[in-house]
């Protein structure tokens, strides 16, 4: 019996809309009125669409901090 292969794991890439740039940023982020203060959600970012992200969520007070992306790195907390 063959056993089926695992799927292709893809890279991580951007979060912005339609991007598939591999993600070189983690923009940590956080809406106060969902989350608790210490919690953070991560959208990933590729160089290009790094500025347009941070811009979006630090209108709205929702960013944290941004780091380096690592693959394989728990970011989320």
């Amino acid at each position: 019996m063959t056993l089926p292969e695992p799927p292709a794991t893809e890279p991580d890439v951007c979060s912005s809309k339609g991007c598939t740039a591999a993600a070189e940023h983690a923009l940590l982020w956080n809406n106060p009125k969902v989350h608790t203060p210490e919690r953070r959600k991560v959208w990933l970012a590729c160089e290009e669409h790094r500025p347009t992200l941070t811009s979006f969520l630090g209108s709205r007070g929702f960013l944290k901090d941004v780091v380096p992306f690592e693959p394989g790195a728990d970011l989320a907390i």
